[in-house]
């Protein structure tokens, strides 16, 4: 974090920082630089340190007194932009994160007989997910022999993890949060920058980029993005430590779809376990197992984005509304590749 200018530190003397959109700062970059053509990499020391601006790029002035979109909301009341299709510059958050040459960790659980989802997910990664950026798949799983082989683009790998399987999918669904954050300390807070956590049974299919990247994001539920926050699904119970009273909450956030720095994501997973924990040692389990516990913990650590419905959206439920510009990830039928057969 950079520290405040001191009353005692000349105004000279205080570092500079440009910011020119929603993008933020690699986790494991702490300074940036302007690097222009041929300038500074004989030498492989930045121009500067503390600016980073974009360069040879030409698009609209933004008019800030008009809202991207007024369809929709747009921003949350803690001042997160909530990512609709309409609302970024990919170039220009393109130009932010490549400079960063940030790499991006996609975790992703496939518990027997959900592996067989696995082959369309990772396939559709390739051709919609980070394109363009370093990216390791995370694949874990209790059937290893199993995991297909996909052709990957340079400077993306896949790592497979193994797990016990669980006897119930409510199981396989809690265990995730201890064991994300078990291996964020292992080994993820030193081999990426950002985490996404992600649901096997869905498809990328649109475009998803860095404009999803955040210190900590969540995404709106498809089902619960227009109603009143009575209708939404929390553990009501104040016995569990999921509990969230009627009268308090922001949005309902989806298991299926989250992440951030790696370091937040740490902070999330390990207190989503430990609050499950508590309630398994007092004989309750929450309604909606780590999802109830996820929307607990996004209340109280407010995310830095929000992702729109385009981001977790079932066409075959809930059809495709005119708000909706881009379907970018998918549920996919639980009939999909013979599933009710394994």
């Amino acid at each position: 974090m950079m520290d405040r200018p001191s009353q005692d530190r000349p105004p000279q003397q205080w570092p500079l920082v440009a910011l020119h959109s929603a993008g933020v700062l690699s986790p494991r970059t702490p300074m940036l630089a302007t690097r222009q053509e041929g300038a500074g990499e004989a030498a492989g020391k930045p121009t500067s340190l503390y600016v980073v601006t974009l360069q040879r790029m030409v698009y609209p002035q933004p008019k800030v007194l008009t809202p991207s979109r007024k369809d929709v909301l747009v921003l949350t009341p803690w001042l997160a932009p909530i990512v609709w299709e309409g609302t970024f510059n990919i170039d220009i958050l393109n130009e932010q994160f490549q400079v960063q040459n940030v790499t991006i960790g996609l975790t992703v659980f496939a518990i027997k007989k959900y592996v067989v989802f696995l082959k369309l997910f990772l396939e559709t990664a390739e051709e919609h997910f980070m394109v363009g950026y370093k990216v390791n798949y995370y694949v874990f799983t209790d059937r290893p022999a199993d995991v297909p082989r996909v052709p990957l683009r340079g400077g993306r790998r896949l790592v497979v993890l193994q797990v016990p399987g669980a006897a119930r999918w409510q199981d396989v669904s809690m265990r995730r949060m201890e064991t994300i954050s078990s291996f964020c300390a292992q080994r993820f807070l030193r081999e990426v920058d950002f985490l996404v956590c992600a649901d096997v049974d869905m498809r990328f299919r649109d475009h998803v980029g860095v404009e999803i990247l955040s210190q900590l994001f969540g995404t709106l539920h498809p089902g619960f993005y227009g109603a009143a926050r009575e209708a939404f699904t929390y553990e009501r119970r104040p016995q569990s430590q999921a509990h969230i009273p009627r009268d308090q909450g922001d949005f309902y956030y989806m298991g299926a779809f989250f992440g951030g720095s790696v370091a937040e994501v740490h902070r999330l997973t390990t207190a989503c376990h430990q609050a499950m924990m508590a309630d398994w040692a007092n004989g309750i389990e929450a309604v909606w197992h780590d999802e109830s516990h996820l929307n607990r913990y996004l209340l109280d650590h407010k995310p830095t984005k929000v992702l729109s419905p385009e981001y977790m959206w079932d066409e075959q439920l809930l059809g495709w509304p005119a708000i909706v510009k881009k379907l970018r990830y998918v549920a996919v039928p639980k009939d999909h590749q013979e599933i009710r057969h394994r």
